[in-house]
């Protein structure tokens, strides 16, 4: 089905999940299907305006939503001020991690009450792994008085199963969440609209 019948046919009554990349391309910005089919969002403008029919002024408006998304879902779910369930925990970095394409490792902050007093990126690896040392968790964790912390990653593929790094790094962690009695209440990893608890999945043994 050519895209101005689907338009035609559906509009956006279903929303716009129906489209593909490149039909969304062809309605943001204007230009054909068999056009929009060579672009990718994610290249940058000069790799953009490479391909015929596409000029600055196109490659800046794909730019523009790009950095319109990125802010969007930049920042963390501000609604949710305490973490009493694995859920909650997700739902509060869920938009900021679900569609980055490189690993997001980050920290939750809490105080004794549970509430949040903070959340800090500790790591941006590389497209499925990410380097973390305890010592620059911990640094947060002394820095903001937290009295315990929730590790959180995604996985850019969008499959929230742990691997064997994931166990290993989150059980360095553990140890030194104890050392310095700062416990480690869980590991959230995040994967497209589903998440895993390794507390709750009793991989490990926390606190």
């Amino acid at each position: 089905m050519l895209l101005k019948e689907k338009i035609s046919q559906y509009g956006f009554k279903d929303g716009m999940g129906i489209y593909s990349d490149s039909e969304l391309i062809a309605i943001m910005t204007g230009v054909t299907e068999s056009l929009a089919h060579q672009i990718n969002m994610n290249d940058p403008i000069s790799t953009m305006t490479s391909v015929r029919g596409i000029g600055k002024k196109k490659a800046m408006i794909m730019e523009a939503i790009n950095e319109f998304a990125r802010r969007k879902y930049e920042r963390v779910n501000d609604n949710i001020t305490a973490i009493m369930c694995p859920e909650d925990a997700y739902l509060y970095v869920k938009d900021k991690l679900q569609f980055e394409h490189k690993e997001h490792f980050g920290v939750i902050l809490l105080n004794t009450k549970n509430n949040i007093i903070g959340y800090h990126d500790v790591s941006i690896g590389d497209l499925d792994f990410s380097i973390v040392h305890p010592r620059e968790v911990m640094f947060e964790a002394i820095k903001a008085h937290a009295s315990t912390i929730i590790l959180v990653h995604n996985h850019p593929s969008g499959d929230p199963s742990p691997s064997d790094e994931d166990i290993d790094v989150t059980s360095t962690l553990i140890k030194a969440g104890r050392l310095l009695k700062i416990p480690v209440l869980d590991h959230i990893i995040v994967g497209r609209e589903r998440f895993i608890s390794m507390k709750k999945s009793t991989i490990l043994s926390f606190g």
